[in-house]
């Protein structure tokens, strides 16, 4: 495997800049605990204060404070601040691939997505904020009442992102918030804190007003609380069962909440699929960041008639799959986030298999926190494998002999956050994938598609979570609506002394008329 910049340079990148100390200090003040951070390489990465409820509140009201002037900044000028934030990510790429990889252990590839997200991000929501801007309305009786359509900023935006995906999840929310002229207070995991503090310098290098982006760094038992009673929206991207928590108290204060939860993913591989191509798109789709994505495909179903080729197919190219041990290109899974993470993992693995299951290739670690990519058949529904997210590498693997079934199946999950369809026949892939239940359907492939596709809202249903990111939702969200109405001449009260039955049939009548003459 051809190897990265290695441990000096990490090293180097610490004690050259200071980048950590430097953002930390300018995002807010921290009065807590020293964690020491730990890579799922095994290096010992650095030593990190954390943050209190106290930190949460002063991060707060340093934002807020900037967030005064840069929500009075025109949407150029902070459209302009999010690009030159574009250009620098670009330019520092291989320093933060670095960060990523030693904070997560995932491999380049995955990381190189994360980078390139960002930048798409970047791109789309500067260069299509024609949604912010005011836009005037007839009212009922056109000429009599006009009205504007504003979309005011919320104030600070509360960002709780997780460790799995540490540049993606804590910029790609934050910058609509910001050029929705918000301020944001971001808490990373602590275990990719590094990853977040140094994107918060380089949107102070790029012109973000100092204090507009806070970072508080604990866990979220910690800060999810103490943040949410401080800001006016809240961004969560978690476990289900921390998002009915989180969902809960912000109902309590009656402010937004986007959430993206768990997944249990299915794809559904029609008996006309390229079979060679579509263990290509499995593997990908299903170890892709090592099973560790809330999209990742969890669950197959597979058409009778090639399921045994594919199988065989698709374990093959699994064995192939290469391990990661320290940063650079070349790897296809890496170590899982932490040992006890691994566990977890495998416990699933080992239930499968105590209740009939059979591991085709893999279910076993190979390091301390690395699990080979696993394939699971002979799973039944009421597995956990089949009915709680792994998230980790292992899939479970099922055949099936009508459409009708496999939609069924796919659809039998509290969670309805991601599916795919793997066909030729495109008319009849996305015949099924009207029929699912959930937030995105991609068709011959897992997850890309439609994350990629940045003009559409990215979310899930059911147990999956609550609103969208991507497409004009994913900023409209960090605002509110308001409407300034005009009412000219006459009210809406009888004139010239009719009485209020006269003056209810000439409005009825007027509204037949509106109709008749196209009137909207």
């Amino acid at each position: 495997m051809t190897r990265g910049s290695g441990r000096n340079e990490f090293d180097g990148l610490l004690e050259r800049e200071s980048y950590w100390q430097r953002s930390l200090a300018r995002a807010t003040s921290t009065s807590g605990t020293f964690i020491q951070v730990t890579s799922p390489f095994g290096d010992q990465l650095y030593s990190l204060e954390t943050s209190t409820p106290v930190d949460v509140e002063s991060a707060t009201e340093i934002a807020r404070q900037a967030q005064h002037a840069w929500a009075g900044a025109s949407l150029r000028s902070r459209a302009k601040v999010v690009l030159r934030f574009h250009d620098l990510v670009l330019r520092n790429r291989d320093e933060i691939l670095d960060l990523i990889q030693w904070e997560t252990g995932k491999p380049r590839r995955d990381a190189n997505e994360e980078l390139l997200d960002v930048a798409l991000v970047c791109r789309y929501y500067a260069r299509h904020l024609g949604a912010l801007k005011e836009r005037r309305h007839m009212g009922a009786f056109p000429g009599l009442i006009g009205a504007i359509e504003r979309h005011v900023p919320l104030g600070v935006v509360g960002i709780i992102s997780p460790w799995n995906y540490p540049l993606t999840l804590a910029v790609s929310d934050a910058i609509p918030a910001l050029l929705a002229g918000n301020g944001v207070v971001l808490k990373p995991d602590p275990l990719t804190s590094l990853t977040a503090l140094y994107i918060s310098d380089l949107l102070i290098q790029a012109g973000l007003p100092e204090g507009l982006f806070g970072i508080v760094i604990a866990d979220g038992i910690d800060l999810g609380t103490p943040l949410i009673n401080c800001v006016d929206f809240l961004m969560f991207t978690g476990s289900t069962k921390v998002g009915r928590i989180v969902a809960a108290q912000c109902g309590e204060r009656l402010i937004g909440v986007a959430l993206e939860l768990g997944g249990k993913n299915a794809m559904i591989i029609r008996a006309d699929a390229d079979v060679s191509k579509a263990a290509e798109i499995a593997t990908r789709a299903c170890f892709g960041n090592t099973g560790q994505l809330c999209i990742s495909i969890e669950r197959l179903y597979v058409h009778e008639s090639i399921h045994d080729e594919f199988l065989a197919e698709f374990v093959r190219l699994t064995d192939a799959m290469i391990a990661g041990t320290s940063i650079g290109w070349g790897s296809d899974y890496g170590p899982l986030i932490t040992p006890t993470h691994a566990k977890n993992v495998l416990a699933f693995i080992s239930d499968a298999t105590a209740n009939g299951a059979v591991i085709a290739t893999g279910g076993l670690l190979t390091g301390e926190a690395t699990l080979a990519p696993t394939i699971l058949t002979g799973v039944s529904e009421n597995m956990r494998v089949c009915r709680e997210e792994t998230f980790g590498p292992v899939v479970a693997v099922q055949p099936y002999a009508t459409d009708e079934q496999a939609i069924a199946m796919a659809n039998d999950s509290d969670y309805g956050l991601n599916a795919s369809v793997l066909s030729r026949n495109t008319k009849a892939a996305v015949a099924i994938a009207r029929q699912l239940r959930t937030g995105t359907v991609n068709i011959n492939e897992g997850y890309a598609p439609a994350w990629s596709t940045l003009a559409s809202p990215m979310g899930g249903f059911g147990a999956s979570g609550l609103g969208r990111r991507h497409g004009i939702e994913g900023i409209l969200q960090y605002t509110e609506g308001q409407t300034i109405a005009t009412q000219r001449a006459l009210g809406f009260g009888p004139p010239f002394g009719m009485s209020d039955q006269s003056w209810g049939e000439m409005l009825t009548r007027s509204l037949g008329i509106m109709k008749k003459i196209g009137w909207r």
